[in-house]
């Protein structure tokens, strides 16, 4: 007999969650599993059906294969109770997916008492230009968030009221429920998990303590501080439901590229434009730091790709250590737009210099041309 589309088994569509996914079977497995149908073939063997339709639809990439393929994509993958597996314990096999009702992972443990949950994390991008990342700067930001109901402070319950103690689970937040031979305990379905149920919610924040509001934070970012590194603000995050702590935000910092300096940790790299004739003949530059203009001295002879250390012109970290370098690296920039008395200038200098002896004047041309003689040679030897 043909097996039944897995989707089918579920009940689900094939676009269906994660979270749909394991809750369609968490149901089909509490109404069939064998511990709860000792003597129910069919309970069995509907059970078999949904843990094997789970066990391929819960994984990405059997699930990928069994969308493409089918039932052949997955054959043989698909887990199930075949080959004289046996069951298992109710516990035992479900211990992840049912974690919520064993308050433990599955491992038998039990939660008592209410439940009140922490606010959420938050984060926020901060993008900043690289000298205030250097010289570090105090930055205002503003954040969407959930905050304490300032009507109820946080409780949910309307002025003048207060929660009270649930009456399903006696403020414990769990109930107890007997299957089979197990001993169940599950979050109050009444309070889920709180302890206590409000019979006239605050009308600001409808019951749940926070409410959305934009907060304005300051935040000071210490100097040294690069791309990747984060603030953590304690206690600036979302407000907890029902009064719960609140949670922190995280500040992550992005530093803007700069159209002069490229940051390697503590160093600054730049490249720097110089013309022919200084490259040739020596001279002065001003180049840019963080700090102001500093004088370069380009020695004659100088070639193309050559880097000069400017010692204690980079950045200290922000935590701490040695100021880093700036390095610059000249580029020889080819003259463009000549007049025609220029280009004869040109033709006049390159003929005094090939008058002479070009090893001299060029000498990598000149190792390069014997390369690449040495390597014809060699081809045709």
């Amino acid at each position: 007999m043909s097996k039944r589309d897995y989707y089918e088994v579920l009940g689900l569509q094939k676009n269906a969650t994660e979270a749909e996914i394991k809750k369609a079977f968490k149901r089909l497995a509490m109404k069939y599993h064998p511990d709860r149908n000792p003597d129910s073939a069919s309970a069995e063997a509907s059970f078999k059906e949904a843990k094997e339709a789970y066990d391929v639809l819960s994984e990405p990439q059997k699930r990928a294969a069994y969308d493409q393929f089918g039932h052949a994509g997955v054959d043989g993958s698909a887990g199930g109770f075949g080959g004289g597996q046996g069951g298992g314990s109710f516990n035992d096999i479900f211990g992840d997916v049912f974690g919520d009702i064993f308050g433990g992972g599955g491992g038998g443990g039990r939660r008592r008492g209410s439940q009140v949950q922490r606010g959420a994390d938050l984060r926020y991008n901060l993008e900043l230009d690289l000298e205030k990342a250097v010289s570090g700067t105090t930055v205002k930001i503003r954040v969407p968030t959930q905050v304490t109901c300032s009507d109820c402070g946080g409780s949910g319950a309307k002025k003048g009221s207060s929660p009270v103690t649930c009456a399903t689970c006696h403020g414990q937040g769990q109930v107890r429920m007997q299957q089979g031979f197990f001993s169940l305990q599950q979050t109050c379905p009444h309070c889920q998990g709180s302890g206590k149920t409000i019979k006239d919610p605050c009308n600001s924040c409808h019951g749940h303590g926070r409410v959305e509001k934009q907060k304005t934070l300051s935040v000071k970012v210490p100097a040294g501080v690069d791309t990747g590194d984060r603030i953590r603000l304690s206690g600036e995050g979302e407000a907890g439901e029902h009064g719960g702590p609140p949670g922190d935000l995280y500040v992550q910092m992005n530093v803007k590229p700069h159209p002069i300096f490229v940051r390697q940790e503590n160093d600054l790299h730049c490249e720097v434009p110089v013309s022919f004739v200084t490259a040739a003949l020596g001279g002065e530059l001003d180049v840019p730091t963080l700090s102001g203009k500093v004088k370069l001295k380009i020695p004659e002879e100088s070639q193309t790709g050559k880097l000069f250390r400017l010692r204690g012109k980079g950045v200290k970290s922000v935590r701490g250590g040695q100021v880093g370098d700036l390095l610059c690296r000249i580029v020889i920039e080819t003259p463009v737009n000549l007049t025609g008395r220029q280009k004869e200038l040109l033709r006049e200098f390159d003929d005094l210099v090939k008058g002479g002896k070009a090893e001299t004047h060029s000498p990598k041309h000149t190792s390069w041309l014997d390369g690449v003689k040495n390597f014809f040679d060699e081809m045709t030897s």
